[in-house]
C-alpha cells in the first residue's frame, strides 16, 4: 500500500492530544503491517511530559494494515479507510467505553473507570451503511424497526470479545461507508490479524481495560512509525524509546 501524504497538517493547530492524559500509541513498519506494537503512555498534567507505563505490548492490526480514519487529528490526504477493506484506522481517537461478557454487577464493571456495556445476545455492532444505527452497538431488543442487513454480535462463543474497548473512529457525525464498530479487544491467537480493529492477548487487554480512565480523556494514536516520527512534534505525540522491547 502506498503511504498516503500528510502535507497539508497545519503545523501551528494546536496538536489534538492537548486535553488527554492517557495516550494508547500503537506502530507498525509500515501502512501494510498487520502486526505492531502497543506502548501505553500517561502524564500529570497536559503540558507535562508522557512517560510511558510498562512493556511495549505486541498487537495485530487489520489483514491489509492500515489506511487513514475519521478521527481527533486534522485532515488527511490520501487512502482513507472504508467498510469492509480490513484496515486498521491510521490517526488519533478517544477511547469511549468498555464492553465485555461479564455482567453489570461484576467486580470489572464496578471498578471500570470508563463506561461499561455488558454483552448479550441482543447486543449487536451494526456495520450495514444503509442503516441509520450503522457505526452504532445497539440492544436490537429496544428496536422497533431494525433496518440493517448485517451486523456483528457483541457477545461471541470465542474469547475476542471478552473485554474490549470502544475506538471512536468515524464518529459525530457518522460518514456512512467510512468505516464501522473498531475496537481494542483481544486477539484470536498470536499473530493473528484481524478485520480493522486492534487485538491482543487477553492479559495485556485485560491490563489496558483496567488502566483505561475516562477522567484522563485516553486517546489512541496509530500510526505506520514513519508517519508517526514525521507527525510527532506536530501533533505532540511522545518520542518512542528505540529500543523497547515487544514482549
Amino acid at each position: 500500500m502506498a503511504s498516503p501524504s500528510s502535507s497539508h497538517f497545519k503545523q501551528n493547530s494546536p496538536g489534538p492530544l492537548a486535553a488527554s492524559y492517557q495516550l494508547l500509541v500503537v506502530t507498525a513498519p509500515a501502512w501494510s503491517s498487520n502486526a505492531g506494537k502497543l506502548v501505553r503512555f500517561e502524564r500529570a498534567r497536559c503540558d507535562g511530559a508522557w512517560k510511558a507505563v510498562g512493556e511495549a505490548l505486541p498487537v495485530t492490526l487489520g489483514r491489509n494494515g492500515m489506511a487513514w480514519g475519521r478521527g481527533l487529528h486534522p485532515g488527511t490526504s490520501g487512502v482513507g479507510k472504508i467498510e469492509g477493506d480490513g484496515c486498521a484506522p491510521a490517526g488519533i481517537f478517544a477511547i469511549t467505553a468498555l464492553f465485555g461478557a461479564a455482567p453489570a454487577d461484576s467486580l470489572l464493571a464496578r471498578v471500570a473507570k470508563l463506561p461499561y456495556q455488558p454483552a448479550t445476545p441482543d447486543l449487536k455492532a451494526i456495520d450495514d451503511p444503509a442503516s441509520q444505527y450503522y457505526n452504532r452497538i445497539v440492544d436490537q431488543s429496544t428496536v422497533a424497526q431494525p433496518d440493517w442487513a448485517s451486523c456483528e454480535d457483541m457477545l461471541r462463543n470465542d474469547q475476542r470479545y471478552v473485554i474490549g474497548a470502544v475506538v471512536a473512529h468515524n464518529a459525530e457525525p457518522v460518514t456512512p461507508g467510512a468505516g464501522s464498530c473498531i475496537f481494542l479487544h483481544v486477539w484470536e491467537g498470536d499473530g493473528q490479524p484481524t478485520a480493522g480493529c486492534t487485538a491482543m492477548a487477553l492479559a495485556d487487554m485485560r491490563d489496558v481495560a483496567s488502566w483505561l480512565d475516562g477522567a484522563a480523556r485516553p486517546l489512541l494514536a496509530q500510526l505506520p512509525q514513519p508517519e508517526y516520527e514525521a507527525l510527532r512534534d506536530a501533533w505532540g505525540l511522545p518520542i518512542l524509546a528505540p529500543c523497547a522491547v515487544t514482549r
